[in-house]
């Protein structure tokens, strides 16, 4: 007879916790909702609104980009 699964369940997350991990619940957004996708947009067009308006922003991101082009990674 083969083991149910709660014991299989049990096993495997008792050797991972002896592994040093634990279980995490996040909450993250449902892609189903019918206003999901102008969600979306209405934060897509916040950062980009604030992207253009920080003068800064360019100079930061071209100065990853040759940091990572260099190969000194810092």
């Amino acid at each position: 007879m083969s083991t149910p699964v709660s014991q299989r369940v049990r096993k495997r997350r008792d050797a991972l916790r002896a592994a040093g991990l634990r279980p995490v619940q996040i909450w993250v957004p449902d892609t189903r909702r019918p206003d999901f996708a102008d969600e979306c947009r209405r934060q897509a067009r916040l950062v980009a609104a604030n992207d253009a308006a920080d003068r800064d922003l360019k100079g930061l991101l071209d100065a990853a980009l040759a940091d990572l082009d260099d190969g000194s990674g810092g």
